[in-house]
Formats: structure tokens, C-alpha cells, sequence
């Protein structure tokens, strides 16, 4: 894969740091050409997660898209994701409208960003032409909903709004999902002191 040229020191970390940390924690050895950008990641063929090469590519990447390591590091649990968001995709190459609407997820001085962090409990970078956010499943969703209606020119007020419905939504639905677990847990171990049979 390959990252910005200017996120590679980042991805290295001072005297090695980030890069031997990630491979003392996947097991992986990372090559870096830090004149291009390009990296690989080698497993060798013991991975003892098979889903570990999606995790440290998704890592990768968020670092590449402007998260710092300690926030990139999360993506290694089965419970965070990335979700990378290409302006190009809504404004084409328009330089000056990307710059704009960067600027209201953003806001001024970081409040927007800031206050859709604190209430979703997502991480949100906004670097280059992307916008990315980091979290589990439940922050996600909402995180990424206002900065849509952000992007499609909704009002900061508005797309707040939206975003408490969401973010109301996600909470009914975790505790649905939460209470259902429960439920197959107890139903798994039986009747309390119940007999196994004969």
C-alpha cells in the first residue's frame, strides 16, 4: 500500500518507534520506502489472526489519512473500524470547495470537529481531500451521518439535530443487542442447578 510522503516519519516514528510497535504487537515486518510512500507488510505464513492483515492495513492507513499512532493503534481491535470519506467523490478536483467544506467539519478553532467527537465517541480526521473517523460500530454511524449532512450543506444546527436522533438510536439499539446476549447466555447455561441429563 502506499501513504502521503509527509505521513511516512509519522508512520516510522522517532528512533523506529511506531513502525517496531506495531510489529512486536501483529507480529508483522513492516518495510518502509520513505522516499515514496509505498509500504509492505509481511505475516509470513503464520498469522495467528487471519483477520490480522486487514487490521494492520486499516492501521496504516489511518495514520496515512492524518490520525496520530496512538489513535491508529485502536483499529487492531475486533471492535474499532476506519471509514475513510473522499471528497473527490462529492466536489471532484474543486480545490477551493473541499477547502470549505473541511473548514465546517472543522469549524472554528476545532469546535465542530471536537463537539461531534465528544458526542459521538468516534475520531475524526480531516486531512488532505479525506475526512476519516475511527470508533466502534455505534459511534460510527452517527459520527459519520452529520459530517454527510455537513458535507451536503446542512446547517451546523440541523445536522446536530439529526445527529442526537442518531446518536439516541444507536444507544436504543446497543442496549437491545446488549439485553439479547444476555438472554442467549443464560438460555446457553440452563435452568440454574438444572440436571444435564442422564
Amino acid at each position: 500500500m502506499r501513504i502521503p510522503e509527509e505521513r511516512v516519519a509519522i508512520l516510522i516514528g522517532k528512533g523506529g518507534s511506531t513502525k517496531n510497535r506495531i510489529e512486536e504487537m501483529t507480529g508483522a515486518k513492516v518495510r518502509i520506502d520513505s522516499k515514496t510512500g509505498e509500504i509492505i507488510v509481511d505475516f509470513g505464513e503464520d498469522s495467528r489472526d487471519p483477520i490480522l492483515p486487514l487490521k494492520v492495513e486499516r492501521l496504516i492507513k489511518a495514520i496515512g489519512r492524518g490520525f496520530s499512532p496512538g489513535r491508529a493503534i485502536d483499529l487492531l481491535s475486533d471492535d474499532c473500524a476506519l471509514d475513510i470519506i473522499d471528497l473527490r467523490g462529492f466536489f471532484g478536483d474543486n480545490a477551493k470547495t473541499i477547502r470549505r467544506v473541511k473548514a465546517r467539519i472543522i469549524g472554528e478553532r476545532g469546535r465542530a470537529r471536537t463537539y461531534i467527537e465528544r458526542r459521538t465517541g468516534a475520531n475524526i480526521s480531516v486531512y488532505g481531500h479525506t475526512i476519516s473517523i475511527i470508533g466502534e460500530y455505534y459511534s460510527m454511524i452517527p459520527a459519520k451521518d452529520v459530517i454527510l449532512s455537513l458535507i451536503s450543506g446542512k446547517s451546523h444546527g440541523t445536522a446536530y439535530k439529526e445527529m442526537e436522533k442518531k446518536i439516541a438510536e444507536m444507544k436504543k439499539a446497543q442496549f437491545i443487542e446488549k439485553k439479547m446476549e444476555e438472554k442467549d447466555k443464560a438460555t446457553a447455561k440452563g435452568p440454574a442447578g438444572a440436571s444435564r441429563g442422564t
